[in-house]
């Protein structure tokens, strides 16, 4: 059997009673990191008296995923294997899907425990009053594809989250002060952790908020557009001052068109 098992994502506390009792009958532990899933079994030993049958650690990462599952055999789940990343729920940002679609593809019983979770955490805490929600992770670094997801996470119309790295967070709101110069944002700092702080106003005010060298893991809510989903129109896009192929990618996520097709009729119009 296999069980996805969340962990803290800053506060030990924040461990569940199910957790801990999967972790004592775990024979194999994957982790995406197996220093991090070692270090949280210490402590959870030290201080809750976690006692475990001594399993065995796996490395499971981004990096090998692929090539992990692709070598599995279904006897491999007469154990009972456990899945952890290094914090929150797996198969968000982090590795886990691909186990659970093995093991939906070949009959394998499996149980993925709820637990702590970044993005409903700082949603929840925005205050935004929008209930639909969309989760777009960390957006690319530069160039036209982060153009074309920086467009996408404001005017998809509904209540974005984003995470971002401290050594971006400060580019990320100065992009946000160009193009929605008006709307809300909320920032998560260190959620659950000892120093977690939580900010928001618009991207300008933000930006003479934050101290010069920003620390610590980031979760970015961005207030919906008007606009409400695929409402936004090819005309839209092609009004705001992105490069063409930025905008033919955005297009054609709405349109499901061929984005290489699309790029090629906006150049030749």
């Amino acid at each position: 059997m296999l069980s996805l098992v969340p962990t803290p994502i800053g506060n030990i506390a924040d461990i569940s009673f199910r957790s801990l009792e999967v972790f004592s009958q775990a024979q194999v532990l994957l982790c995406e990191d197996t220093r991090v899933t070692k270090k949280l079994i210490h402590l959870l030993k030290e201080r809750y008296d976690l006692t475990t049958i001594e399993p065995k650690f796996i490395s499971l990462h981004s990096h090998n995923e692929s090539e992990f599952v692709a070598a599995l055999t279904p006897d491999f789940f007469d154990q009972n294997i456990v899945y952890v990343s290094d914090a929150g729920m797996p198969g968000i940002s982090d590795p886990g899907q691909m186990l659970v679609r093995y093991c939906i593809d070949h009959g394998i019983k499996y149980d993925i425990l709820p637990g702590a979770n970044a993005i409903l955490t700082a949603f929840v805490a925005s205050g935004f009053i929008e209930t639909k929600m969309l989760f777009l992770g960390f957006l690319p670094h530069k160039g036209n594809d982060r153009a074309s997801a920086l467009q996408e996470a404001l005017f998809n119309g509904y209540t974005t989250v984003l995470y971002e790295s401290p050594k971006r967070l400060d580019k990320l709101l100065a992009e946000i002060s160009i193009a929605a110069p008006k709307r809300e944002v909320f920032l998560a700092k260190e959620l659950s952790k000892r120093y977690q702080k939580f900010y928001r106003g618009t991207a300008s005010e933000l930006i003479s908020q934050m101290e010069k060298e920003i620390r610590g893991e980031w979760v970015v809510v961005i207030e919906a557009s008007e606009a409400k989903g695929s409402s936004l129109s090819e005309q839209d896009i092609l009004s705001l001052d992105i490069p063409k192929k930025a905008a033919s990618k955005l297009i054609a996520k709405i349109t499901g068109e061929n984005p290489k097709e699309c790029y090629q009729r906006l150049l030749n119009t």
